[in-house]
């Protein structure tokens, strides 16, 4: 075999050297000029001190504030315990709910279509004058019932106002049509047989809401039946004049609704807010003098001027077998 001299073996061993610096320097430059070819991306702001999210072990200022307040108390948004207890109403008795509501949309077409109608034309058509003596004069002849019940509750005194408003409105008043009793400083009061049941341990009753004659409760029904009898109205014999007077009281009663109407324009469920405020009037009649000042009924509720029901008198007289 042939040796290759030394200096040609030096020589290629450092071309080969050169060879491997050169690839290097060429790749090295490659990648330099793609560095400067390439964008550079933005770096990302950091965020300010007010764009800052606290650390989760960190309370906020919100929570610093109320510990402050309230003491170091934890606060939860949900369920705050130093909050007093929400207001419990009474639930309404009211096992008939889907026949009363049955009812009462059947009442609200009537009232719709021919109560309210009418009640609008009377007020136009008539001065406020004699629609004043016509209240009047319709209220007069409820206080002999008024009386009795007063009596029949216990309550000799008021029942004696009673007697004395209608004897004084009957002979000054003309029958009624002039109110000369309240400016003698007697009170006007409404006492019914169904408060009267209510007084002596009927307390629970479930509510019902009968056609045309509206919210009552079972209690209330008998109380109609136990009334009628006394009813002046009904003790009328000519029956043109007995039904024009039950109707000019109809219409009456239903002026008397007009303050409560836009109340009820805006409710959600129309049913349960008359349920529930004629049950809560109606528990105030007969509970009310047993109530502390602070839990009495406000005036829109208290007040019978605002708060009509259809009266005994309208109940329909069965004809006689003459």
């Amino acid at each position: 075999m042939r040796r290759v001299p030394h200096a040609i073996a030096l020589l290629l061993l450092s071309l080969s050297l050169a060879a491997c610096a050169g690839g290097e320097a060429v790749r090295a430059e490659a990648d330099a000029s793609v560095a400067v070819e390439a964008p550079a991306e933005p770096a990302a702001p950091e965020p300010t001190a007010d764009e800052q999210e606290p650390a989760a072990s960190e309370p906020t200022q919100a929570e610093l504030d109320y510990a402050a307040i309230y003491g170091g108390q934890a606060y939860d948004p949900v369920a705050d315990p130093s909050l007093p207890p929400p207001a419990e109403l009474p639930e309404s008795y009211d096992p008939w709910e889907p026949l009363n509501r049955r009812v009462h949309r059947f009442n609200n077409a009537v009232d719709r279509y021919v109560a309210s109608p009418l009640a609008h034309a009377y007020v136009e058509v008539v001065p406020r004058p004699v629609r004043l003596g016509v209240r009047n004069f319709f209220s007069n002849l409820g206080q002999p019932v008024n009386a009795l019940n007063s009596l029949l509750q216990g309550k000799p005194k008021e029942a004696g106002q009673a007697i004395a408003r209608f004897l004084l409105n009957t002979t000054l008043g003309v029958g009624g049509i002039f109110d000369p009793a309240t400016a003698a400083d007697l009170p006007r009061s409404s006492e019914d047989f169904g408060q009267t049941l209510g007084k002596w341990g009927w307390r629970e009753s479930r509510y019902v809401e009968l056609p045309l004659f509206g919210p009552r409760t079972v209690r209330d029904v008998f109380g109609l039946v136990g009334d009628a009898p006394l009813s002046p109205l009904r003790q009328v014999e000519e029956d043109t004049v007995r039904v024009f007077a039950q109707g000019l009281q109809l219409v009456d009663v239903r002026t008397q609704l007009f303050a409560v109407d836009s109340m009820r324009e805006g409710a959600a469920d129309d049913y349960a807010l008359v349920r529930d405020a004629w049950l809560q009037r109606r528990n105030y009649q007969i509970a009310g003098d047993e109530l502390p000042e602070d839990e009495s009924l406000p005036d829109y509720l208290r007040e019978d001027i605002n708060n009509p029901t259809v009266p005994v008198d309208a109940l329909p007289v069965l004809p006689s077998g003459n």
